[in-house]
């Protein structure tokens, strides 16, 4: 196990969805993880590096560089967010002073599934959920294509108790959430939500599990403003028997 390990909780889960960043820390101390929570971050710089404001990035990005210096690893309930500095931290920063420390934060920065299976090795956890319960799985973009994630919440999920998967088709297409192109692309966006929906509603689950809060969001808000009963929950929750 690594020494020092920081938690890094994100925007939209330190102000949107606290309970997330609380069921992730709880899992990770679980498993003999001393974590650290440094108070002085903020943000990845996601939005802005989608954006196109380059210089802006970066310049949240070496807060984060400053903020998370000295850290064995950085685990985060987000395969967005992971994905951000594992990827294109070194792309942001090419050419640059901070380069080479860049790349240094960006190969210890893990999603938090990744961090449980690829490097603790861990994929039973010990939860149970209070009732039999039926789940598809959301494979979030940014983990699944620019991470690999997929095997890794199965792993864990598998051995959850009173937790059945069930496969969804177009588990891995996007619910075209994407940040910004949710606001930008609004039409598309809108579209490509719909056949997340239309997904959903065609598999005999309960309930879908995602590894993005963002994703999260976005799907709940179709289904809510359809009526549907059924939610979007995140592993973490699930990991911790809180569904």
């Amino acid at each position: 196990m690594t020494n020092r390990v920081a938690f890094f909780v994100t925007c939209i889960v330190d102000t949107i969805f606290p309970h997330i960043g609380e069921a992730a820390f709880e899992i990770l101390e679980r498993q003999g993880v001393k974590l650290e929570f440094p108070e002085a971050q903020t943000c990845c710089g996601q939005p802005a590096f989608n954006s196109g404001f380059t210089r802006e990035a970066r310049e949240v990005a070496e807060h984060f560089l400053d903020v998370f210096a000295g850290y064995d690893a950085i685990v985060t309930p987000s395969g967005s967010c992971a994905a951000m500095a594992h990827h294109y931290y070194p792309e942001l920063f090419r050419g640059h002073r901070r380069f080479e420390e860049a790349k240094r934060i960006a190969a210890r920065t893990y999603e938090l599934t990744q961090y449980l299976v690829d490097v603790l090795g861990v994929t039973d956890v010990g939860a149970s959920l209070p009732r039999p319960t039926r789940a598809a799985i959301h494979d979030a973009c940014h983990g699944y294509r620019g991470l690999g994630i997929a095997r890794q919440p199965r792993a864990l999920l598998s051995n959850v108790k009173n937790l059945t998967l069930v496969e969804m088709p177009g588990h891995d297409q996007c619910c075209g959430f994407g940040g910004l192109f949710a606001i930008k692309m609004s039409a598309i966006s809108g579209a490509m939500l719909q056949d997340k929906l239309n997904a959903i509603n065609g598999v005999d689950c309960d309930v879908v599990i995602t590894g993005d809060a963002s994703c999260m969001m976005h799907i709940n808000g179709g289904l809510s403003r359809a009526g549907s009963p059924r939610r979007v929950v995140h592993v973490a929750e699930v990991l911790t028997g809180r569904v």
